[in-house]
């Protein structure tokens, strides 16, 4: 097991006019992270893997596949161990990254994207996606910033979930900035009304990115933790799970010098990559383009024959599922809530998780 790599040579630079980051130069070097394990998450790096070797093949990082090791934060060896999803992920260049789950493990499995960021190379710029993400374009075209650390704007207002006679978004936010000494003012969006979710700032933790990852972790473990053991009085009424990485993921970008960042949210959202979640929603709702990017990456046979194993991926995509469900939708007007497109896929049969 490979564990880091030396960083590639600094290859451009960046200039600013006012408040508009302007990029000008090569994308500076940076290393990906993805997390797999046993089952679901290994099959779907595989998929990640192969859609970033094909459709980015001027990436010149380290793609490291993290894995947590067992413990006792685990009933069951949570490592990822299928040796001919570890054969495939060799041949696309990946590193498998273990590390250890020392905070949230079974009981948060979503806090692997925050406890694996301190097994990466320090000091070196990085990108994590979630497993769930296909690379559609090249990442060379992305403006990233590192040194303005930024997250997905393709989110729904998850969270908070506003009571009648509760606090408001306003005090919610605000109690959670004031936890940490930070301003929220900077962070609204003045052109959304009052008490509007989207006036506040709030990511999808699908992709997240910055300068160090160890310092960009630690941040991340810090307010996590606190978020969790000691909420503020205005939480008494939230939900933190599955929610707790992306209440505290704005918070950390906010401490860090970061905030939203439109132009990358544009291409990693856009053209570039694309967070599908699960593939029926993908078929459902995403592009020709994503389609036939997935259908391409998979239709070598060294490749089907890993994937094949996994039963979501066998029928939706061989055995042509995924085109019914497809059929279900109209792209132009889908409905406005992603429960009506799992509701809808549901009735007719053809949901796989």
């Amino acid at each position: 097991m490979v564990f880091c790599q030396k960083p590639v040579s600094l290859q451009g630079r960046r200039t600013y006019s006012g408040d508009v980051r302007v990029f000008v130069g090569v994308v500076l070097p940076f290393n990906i992270v993805i997390i797999a394990q046993a089952g679901r998450l290994g099959f779907e790096a595989a998929l990640f893997a192969a859609s970033l070797r094909h459709f980015s093949p001027g990436f010149a990082g380290t793609l490291y596949v993290a894995t947590p090791q067992p413990g006792p934060l685990w009933p069951s060896t949570p490592t990822l161990q299928d040796p001919d999803i570890l054969a495939l992920l060799g041949e696309f260049d990946a590193q498998i990254l273990p590390f250890e789950s020392r905070h949230f493990g079974h009981a948060y499995p979503y806090g692997n994207k925050i406890e694996a960021l301190a097994a990466l190379p320090e000091g070196e710029n990085f990108v994590f996606f979630d497993s769930d993400t296909l690379i559609t374009g090249e990442l060379g075209d992305v403006p990233f910033d590192f040194a303005y650390p930024s997250a997905s704007a393709r989110v729904e207002g998850t969270w908070p979930q506003i009571e009648l006679y509760g606090p408001g978004y306003s005090q919610i936010w605000g109690a959670l900035y004031e936890k940490f000494g930070l301003s929220l003012a900077p962070t609204l969006d003045t052109s959304q009304p009052d008490e509007f979710w989207q006036r506040y700032m709030y990511f999808n933790a699908g992709w997240f990115y910055g300068s160090c990852p160890h310092l960009f972790g630690q941040r991340f473990v810090e307010y996590a933790l606190a978020i969790q053991n000691t909420p503020p009085p205005e939480l008494i009424c939230q939900q933190l799970n599955p929610w707790l990485d992306q209440v505290a993921l704005p918070l950390v970008i906010h401490s860090m010098g970061g905030g939203r960042a439109p132009a990358v949210q544009a291409r990693l959202d856009g053209d570039i990559s694309c967070h599908y979640r699960l593939l029926p929603l993908l078929y459902a709702r995403e592009s020709d383009r994503v389609v036939q990017a997935l259908e391409t990456i998979t239709a070598p046979n060294r490749i089907k024959k890993v994937l094949k194993r996994y039963d979501p991926i066998k029928r939706m995509i061989y055995q042509g599922r995924g085109a019914k469900v497809r059929a279900l939708f109209d792209r132009e007007n889908l409905p406005r809530k992603e429960q009506a497109i799992r509701n809808t896929i549901k009735k007719h049969g053809f949901w796989v998780r």
